[in-house]
């Protein structure tokens, strides 16, 4: 290993030790012998048998408008089904003539073959080797355009492949709609976030139905300087028609809409979402929602669309929504990566939504409901929130695009399992050359236990929080924030760490250690994530709060048995509801 430990006291410490790994390969003769087993992967993402629902949520963030000038992308994978681990192809040659099997992303049905390219670039997770990211949400759409039987491409096979393929985000989405009018679109309406270095584009796009090839869509670019989301509701809607620049789109986009029937007006009123996955209620309170949430964290003017993001969507006499959010917003101020990380984790405190402030949040104040959603009292409908903090994730990540840095070293997916509130965001480079044990695919599945796995690591810790959240998400966010401070300290020093070997002509070098460096993070976090379960079992033990200071459970004199501890009341307000309607009951005599 380069770094055998990975907890440094201090940025000091670090230092020191990167400065000994490169004095070693210094004095090592063989330095220039080192080499690297490339294992030639089938697509291995593509035969999983997952099922992703209509439940994501992405954020897009120009390069304008963070701090340090990266683009970034974020992505909640978010199903009741879905095992969170990290997917991995390395590059690979391909003789002329070569077929790619492509399976449907969801039920793991062969769709087809396709030929495959000469080439294909090493993906991680969701980034590929040239900082390129992509990540979805599905929006559904029309019913009748939905399905078509002879289509080879769905969503999931569009994303990895074209990280396979493309160098640049543009690049990506000329590549993915060559794919569907080729091929065919096997899924229903979705939107993409697709990234790179330089620009961040967000694309939609539906099916033609059964008995036509292909998709209609429309890709935006975000203004540098903005940010945008979207969460399983289409959002784009009038586009410019003479933008090349900035705006793309297939070619029938209008035309195909006005032969189906869904739209009759002027070009240069056509709205995308408007004719093809209009916003209703659903749409509004549990989907847009979500991004009125993220923006309004970093925008004060976005309080005003409270109203549209609690479903009170008002339409004119077109039957077209009007009080719809803008696509894209500017941020009061430049974004950090953590800043970008906190949009991830929310349950829309301090709003009308704020789901720790009704009574279901029980006396823990809890931000989280079990399904169903929807649910019925006296034959009249209610509703619980869905926010971007979901307890059925999958796995989430931000992708760190960095245009001020070289590929290997620039480009970083910022890669959580489970919960995205209650997760630890782990920093992988997009070089990776060695999947981290505890989150390689296969290591467990949803209905298996891993013992390694971390997956079932962060779940084992979230559904003890789940029981006593006010409590004990405490002591969860002390570990989160020592964990995701220290990576956010020591990355400048080892961007530049690699930076040097890098430029010193020693490219392989500077590969192996920022692979290891982030195999390290992962091995130790979760490690760390398991004592933090074995503590949180401990302290909140049978309803008891063992006393403790920094971590460390008090004892008696004799030091054999722990201080008495504490049983903190309910908070008056559960009281009075619990002797709401039969005092009497309750009542001490």
């Amino acid at each position: 290993m380069v770094i055998s430990t990975i907890y440094f006291r201090s940025i000091e410490q670090l230092t020191d030790t990167i400065f000994l790994f490169l004095y070693k390969q210094h004095l090592n003769k063989r330095f220039n012998m080192i080499k690297y087993r490339i294992i030639l992967l089938t697509c291995l993402l593509l035969t999983l048998e997952v099922k992703l629902v209509d439940a994501c949520t992405n954020f897009l963030i120009s390069k304008g408008a963070t701090k340090d000038g990266s683009a970034m992308i974020t992505y909640a994978a978010d199903s009741h089904t879905l095992y969170g681990e990290l997917y991995y192809w390395p590059a690979a040659d391909y003789p002329d003539g070569s077929t790619l099997d492509v399976y449907e992303w969801d039920t793991g049905k062969f769709l087809g073959k396709i030929p495959q390219v000469k080439h294909t670039y090493q993906v991680t997770g969701n980034m590929n080797e040239n900082q390129v990211a992509i990540g979805e949400t599905t929006f559904g759409g029309c019913k009748e355009l939905e399905g078509q039987k002879e289509a080879i491409m769905d969503y999931g096979s569009l994303i990895y492949i074209a990280l396979q393929r493309s160098k640049s985000a543009r690049e990506a989405i000329n590549i993915m709609t060559d794919l569907v009018k080729n091929y065919g679109y096997a899924s229903s309406g979705e939107s993409f976030s697709i990234a790179d270095p330089n620009e961040v584009w967000i694309m939609e796009m539906i099916g033609k139905g059964d008995g036509q090839k292909g998709a209609v869509w429309v890709a935006m670019r975000i203004p540098d300087g903005y940010i945008s989301g979207h969460a399983n509701q289409a959002r784009i809607t009038r586009f410019p028609l003479n933008d090349s620049k900035n705006c793309v789109y297939s070619t029938d986009v209008i035309s195909f809409a006005r032969e189906k029937g869904l739209f009759d007006g002027k070009n240069n009123e056509f709205s995308f979402s408007d004719t093809y996955a209009p916003v209703n209620f659903s749409g509004a309170r549990f989907c847009e929602a979500r991004v009125w949430s993220g923006f309004n964290k970093v925008n004060k003017q976005m309080f005003q669309y409270e109203g549209y993001a609690m479903g009170k969507v008002t339409y004119d006499e077109n039957k077209v929504a009007n009080n719809r959010m803008p696509l894209w917003i500017k941020p009061d101020s430049l974004l950090s990566v953590k800043d970008v990380i906190n949009l991830m984790r929310d349950h829309y405190e301090g709003t009308a939504l704020d789901m720790s402030k009704d009574p279901g949040a029980g006396p823990y104040r809890s931000p989280y409901r079990w399904r169903p959603m929807e649910w019925k009292v006296d034959s009249v409908t209610y509703v619980h929130e869905r926010a971007v903090s979901t307890q059925q994730t999958g796995f989430s990540f931000v992708a760190q695009c960095r245009s001020f840095l070289p590929n290997p070293i620039g480009g970083i997916l910022w890669f959580g399992l489970d919960d995205t509130f209650m997760t630890c965001y782990m920093p992988i480079y997009c070089c990776l050359k060695k999947v981290p044990e505890s989150i390689k695919v296969g290591d467990g599945d949803m209905l298996t236990w891993s013992d390694h796995s971390a997956f079932w690591t962060f779940n084992q810790v979230s559904n003890l929080c789940y029981s006593r959240y006010s409590d004990m998400i405490v002591d969860l966010q002390k570990t989160q924030s020592q964990l995701e401070n220290k990576f956010l300290a020591y990355t400048p020093v080892i961007d530049q760490a690699a930076l040097t070997l890098l430029n010193g002509g020693k490219k392989e070098l500077a590969i192996q250690f920022l692979s290891e460096y982030s195999e390290n993070q992962v091995g130790n976090t979760v490690t760390k994530w398991r004592e933090l379960g074995h503590f949180l079992l401990i302290k909140y033990k049978d309803g008891n709060v063992m006393q403790e200071k920094n971590g460390q459970f008090e004892r008696n004199e004799s030091g054999k048995l722990p201080v008495g501890p504490a049983h903190p009341a309910y908070p008056e307000w559960y009281y009075r509801k619990i002797i709401e309607n039969n005092k009497a009951h309750f009542k001490a005599l």
